[in-house]
């Protein structure tokens, strides 16, 4: 009896310290989003000496004027078509390519797809050079097709590895029983297994989304046009070479990270079972 309560006694004590560290580490992740928007209410003279999360004065005119002067509304919309251009084509060519590399038999198929696992470890940068080199033959720089193909391809291993693991254990009954309903091998990876892959395709399209809203060093080495280039060049205006206005810039990064909040409330529920998936299918 005295064995069984030590035990649940100790089982409690464990699980406090962990909710504490796990609490701790979320105010750790949440306090600079807090600080951001706090700081997007100040003025200028009051940023840095008003330390309190919440303003004496809310001017609300800071995320007007940091629209109007930035120019949000075209890179905003810039933003927008690139990442749904970008998502779409990574979930469906990483889909097909993870279908194919999980339940086909073709020639150097395991070579293949480690080459694409291979492409996880090179970093983004050390490709600017060739990426400039071949889309200057292909003329594509200096183009939203060049861009949007740029950033499918850094997508496309990590998404194709998720995918894979998650095909490997779908039961083989199921596409047994939609062959027999007459699909094909297209229609089983479009009416079987990518609707039972929602879990891994909500982390896919929320990590490249992501990916793609937050991108802009590749825009530089792409775009030669300031009109072409995505939302992340806005927040530049407010940097100048002597003076920064941090509570516009504040308003500008609160407003750059409205959209991606929502689209991970939407599909936070998700997350935990795309991240285990492959354990199970469903």
């Amino acid at each position: 009896m005295k064995t069984s309560v030590y035990y649940k006694s100790k089982e409690k004590i464990v699980s406090v310290l962990i909710h504490l560290l796990l609490i701790s580490v979320s105010i750790t992740c949440l306090f600079p989003l807090i600080w951001m928007i706090s700081s997007s209410f100040k003025t200028q003279d009051t940023i840095f000496k008003d330390m309190s999360l919440v303003p004496a004065k809310f001017h609300f005119e800071n995320y007007i004027q940091a629209w109007q002067q930035g120019g949000f509304g075209r890179y905003f919309l810039n933003s927008i078509f690139y990442t749904v251009a970008v998502v779409i084509g990574i979930v469906i060519i990483s889909s097909m390519a993870a279908y194919a590399f999980s339940r086909l038999r073709f020639p150097g198929r395991n070579l293949l797809f480690w080459v694409f696992i291979a492409a996880m470890m090179i970093p983004v940068p050390g490709s600017f050079v060739p990426l400039y080199v071949l889309l200057n033959k292909l003329h594509l720089r200096n183009t939203a097709a060049g861009y949007i193909l740029c950033m499918i391809c850094v997508g496309l291993s990590t998404s194709i590895f998720l995918f894979k693991t998650f095909f490997d254990k779908m039961p083989k009954e199921l596409e047994d029983a939609a062959r027999i309903d007459g699909c094909s091998k297209l229609g089983i990876w479009w009416h079987v297994a990518l609707p039972l892959a929602k879990p891994v395709l909500a982390v896919v399209v929320i990590f490249n989304v992501l990916n793609v809203w937050n991108e802009y060093v590749l825009a530089l080495v792409i775009f030669d046009s300031r009109p072409m280039m995505p939302l992340q060049v806005a927040l530049n205006t407010f940097r100048g070479e002597f003076i920064t206005q941090y509570p516009l810039l504040m308003a500008g990064l609160s407003i750059a990270a409205l959209p991606i909040i929502l689209v991970y409330i939407l599909m936070q529920k998700y997350i935990v079972k795309g991240v285990t998936a492959g354990a199970v299918v469903g």
